[in-house]
């Protein structure tokens, strides 16, 4: 690698960046690797909002997750026995209501999504309204608590048509690192609004936690197209 070419320019290799990601980091504790994509996307068109769920081939687990679910009495122990935090209907909308309880993410099956809807006021703002596109909206409680729990991520555009979301952290690989990254692309562009003709990733940049930007060459990702 010639490394003095490299950080001269412009738009960097995905095959090169995590090496000046790595290179540059002076913090003392293991950053994450943050990918931020400007879409190509009418934001005042709902119908081209992009909404998805990835699960990571190298994991990326968060500890100790808060799962909250809406379901009824009879699949409250399934939920339980796979990891759910807090089970219920209106007795935990009445929690959310009240603010008496932390989470990290709501998941619904269909028949309960009629309680949660009325949370909107409070669950829409953090983005955690239970969805199909997400995978939060289900009737396999089981393997979608599980999926959540070993490092599943959801992404979604902002008010911006930029989505934010992470990938690994720096003690992956690099190779670990760019496999992620091509699942996450992958999935991204698998939800291409129908309507949309051109390119739907405009750009991407890749930083540490901490770190600078570094803007990806998108003429050699042949998966972002």
């Amino acid at each position: 690698m010639n490394e003095k070419l490299n950080v001269n320019l412009k738009k960097f290799n995905i095959n090169d960046v995590f090496y000046f990601i790595k290179k540059h980091s002076k913090c003392k504790f293991i950053e994450s690797v943050d990918v931020s994509i400007n879409l190509s996307i009418d934001i005042k068109d709902s119908n081209q909002n992009i909404c998805g769920s990835v699960i990571y081939p190298n994991s990326i687990k968060k500890k100790d997750i808060k799962i909250i679910v809406f379901a009824p009495k009879n699949l409250s122990e399934i939920a339980y026995k796979y990891g759910a935090y807090i089970v219920g209907t209106n007795d935990l909308f009445d929690k959310i209501k009240n603010k008496s309880i932390y989470y990290d993410l709501v998941l619904s099956v269909p028949e309960s999504i009629n309680i949660v809807s009325k949370l909107g006021s409070i669950l829409g703002p953090k983005n955690l309204i239970p969805n199909l596109k997400s995978g939060t909206l289900t009737n396999d409680l089981k393997n979608t608590l599980l999926s959540f729990i070993n490092g599943r991520v959801i992404y979604r555009n902002d008010r911006f048509g930029i989505i934010h979301s992470t990938i690994g952290k720096l003690n992956f690989t690099d190779i670990q690192l760019i496999d992620n990254f091509k699942v996450l692309i992958s999935s991204i562009n698998s939800n291409k609004p129908g309507k949309l003709k051109k390119n739907l990733i405009k750009k991407i940049t890749i930083s540490s936690t901490m770190g600078k930007g570094y803007v990806i060459n998108l003429l050699n990702l042949s998966y972002c197209v």
